[in-house]
């Protein structure tokens, strides 16, 4: 069975840093694109970041680029999310997912498995 536990989510004030962490587990990951979405309170899912299998390729929205860096470490399975310079519009529900459909990147229609999700909130 496939599990996605993401981990590193919490209460930050603005301009902080957190870290989310996702392991996965249950199969084989080889050549899969990893990535993070969120949904903040109100609204719809949406995309943040994404990762190809080698790292070669990484993907932000624009509302997080020059703040967040997306990383993996095959290895452990595991995919990282770093987040700097957080602000409050940064808010929700961190989702985990990893997909094979999308060649490059990492659609929600792309995703073949999602994480719970971890709560980040951020104080202004």
């Amino acid at each position: 069975q496939v599990q996605l536990v993401e981990s590193g989510g919490g209460l930050v004030q603005t301009g902080g840093s957190l870290r989310l962490s996702c392991a996965a587990s249950g199969r084989t990951f080889t050549g899969s694109n990893m990535g993070w979405f969120r949904q903040a309170p109100g609204k719809e899912r949406e995309f943040v970041s994404a990762i190809t299998w080698r790292g070669v390729s990484r993907y932000y929205a624009d509302s997080v680029k020059g703040r967040f860096t997306i990383s993996r470490d095959n290895a452990k399975n595991t995919v990282y999310l770093q987040m700097n310079s957080l602000k409050p519009e940064d808010t929700a529900v961190y989702y985990c997912a990893v997909g094979w459909r999308d060649f490059s990147g990492l659609s929600q229609s792309g995703v073949d498995y999602w994480g719970k999700g971890t709560l980040v909130t951020v104080s202004s």
